[in-house]
């Protein structure tokens, strides 16, 4: 699997389209980067990116769309609810795929240090990558904003980490630095600016200071109004949403919203999410409501009702959740699919990947005989078909065992289940009960050639065990639907 690092440069223009795509197409242009995201927002008049590759790549990907947004923007003129230090504010480096955050840590500082050469800006480091413990946390790095910067240059204990510390109008100052996964999530209420930050003076870990912090660690917040869109938003960065999730951070806003009689009218990702977060808000509302829905896909989707992810503006799955993105860039035309990959296309509600293509690859793997015409060859021969049958026994017995995992929750479902479903229970278990036939007989037919007597005695007793738990576990599925009226 490819190196994968995320990149979220966040500039400080979110109304002049023109600048947008321009930042857009450097981005886009570099090699080896995968733009996934382009976020506008007019009343915050900043746009986020997101884009994905190699540590490499997404370092010249963000110096590439550094060096457009300086001919671009000019801070002098600039304003908008978010708060911001520079043109190219913040531009943090996500571990994503085969990277550790120590690689995401190197990204910033050459990153850093490359732009600081090449624009004479100052840069600063923070989270993961940050050298001085006070400069960890963006909102304090940020302190004072664009504004206090010329004071703040001045001061020994605000030089910059690369660049001089000298103040640039135009471009102000830029904090690049390495972080988990940050989910960008907004709730709408209907409400002014005040309302709405002071609840997220009461949500936020740093509350109103250190004498009355907030109720939800790993949090930042604060209150804005969106004037595009007519509501209010509570402003929310869930900085570790395995510490905080987001369906919590929705929920404790609704709460302190319902005591102030303020209306929740939905919710807004900025930028992508991690499939993991929205499954455990699934699960949360499954429980908490006690509903049956097993499939992925319908679990997003209850996310997607349940919070309001779509109020304002479509919310398409396969392009907000990182790993449907990051899929999605990886698979090409089925020629060039992993088997893997290409049965998961087979399997997937379209029409194609179908019939057809099934026989072209059946056809495909025709086998290739290993040359016999010495005795060291045929000795290799018989190792490797040796391997070989062992392989093709696992892969039968693997898919009898995942098939047994599953007769429990049958029969919780077929005693529970609606019973206008009953028809569906059986037709399930009989289906189940075959494949495990199947694999039966595939497993035996193969393990007739093993000259491994262990492995063929351990593997054909297994074979059996699930075999009649199959025959037995179908059977008292049938017999409990057989008993439901």
């Amino acid at each position: 699997m490819a190196r994968l690092v995320e990149c979220v440069p966040n500039f400080s223009e979110g109304r002049d389209q023109q600048v947008i795509d321009a930042i857009s197409a450097a981005i886009s242009g570099t090699a080896g980067c995968s733009l996934l995201d382009v976020d506008p927002g007019a009343s915050t008049n900043r746009t986020v990116y997101t884009f994905v590759g190699s540590p490499e790549a997404v370092v010249e990907g963000a110096l590439s769309a550094a060096r457009q947004a300086f001919s671009l923007i000019d801070m002098t003129k600039h304003s908008g609810e978010h708060p911001r230090t520079g043109a190219l504010d913040v531009c943090p480096f996500i571990p994503v795929q085969n990277v550790s955050m120590d690689d995401c840590v190197r990204c910033a500082e050459e990153f850093g240090r490359k732009l600081a050469e090449t624009l004479h800006v100052p840069v600063y480091l923070y989270g993961e990558a940050a050298r001085l413990e006070s400069r960890r946390n963006l909102p304090s790095v940020r302190a004072g904003e664009y504004e206090a910067l010329p004071d703040k240059l001045k001061r020994e204990e605000w030089a910059p980490d690369f660049g001089p510390a000298s103040f640039v109008p135009s471009w102000g100052a830029t904090v690049t630095g390495a972080r988990k996964f940050l989910i960008a999530y907004n709730v709408n209420l209907i409400g002014t600016k005040e309302q709405a930050h002071r609840i997220a003076l009461d949500v936020r870990e740093q509350g109103r200071g250190k004498q009355q912090p907030g109720r939800l660690q790993k949090v930042q917040g604060l209150g804005w109004y969106l004037d595009e869109a007519n509501v209010a938003q509570v402003s929310t960065n869930i900085l570790d949403y395995e510490v905080t999730s987001l369906h919590t951070v929705y929920e404790e806003i609704c709460k302190d919203a319902e005591e102030l009689k303020l209306p929740v009218v939905g919710s807004q990702i900025v930028g992508l999410i991690p499939l993991k977060a929205v499954l455990d808000a699934a699960d949360f509302y499954i429980q908490r409501d006690r509903l049956f829905v097993i499939e992925e896909e319908h679990k997003v989707r209850l996310v997607v009702s349940k919070l309001g992810l779509d109020s304002l503006g479509p919310f398409s799955p396969n392009e907000r959740i990182i790993e449907y993105m990051v899929k999605d860039q990886e698979e090409g035309k089925l020629a060039s699919l992993s088997l893997q990959k290409f049965v998961h296309s087979v399997g997937a509600r379209t029409a194609a990947p179908g019939g057809g293509s099934v026989s072209a690859a059946i056809a495909a793997m025709a086998a290739l005989k290993l040359p016999k015409t010495s005795v060291e060859e045929i000795k290799r021969r018989e190792a490797a078909m040796q391997d070989g049958l062992k392989q093709a026994v696992a892969v039968p017995l693997a898919l009898a065992e995942r098939i047994s995992a599953l007769w429990g929750p049958m029969k919780e479902l077929v005693v529970y289940g609606n019973v206008s479903c009953k028809s569906d229970a059986q037709v399930a278990a009989k289906a189940l009960e075959a494949g495990v036939f199947g694999a039966y007989y595939n497993v035996m037919i193969n393990l007739k050639d093993v000259t491994d007597d262990a492995f063929r005695d351990t593997t054909r007793r297994r074979a059996s065990e699930l075999l009649q738990e199959a025959k037995d576990a179908a059977a008292a599925i049938l017999d409990s639907a057989d008993q439901r009226q």
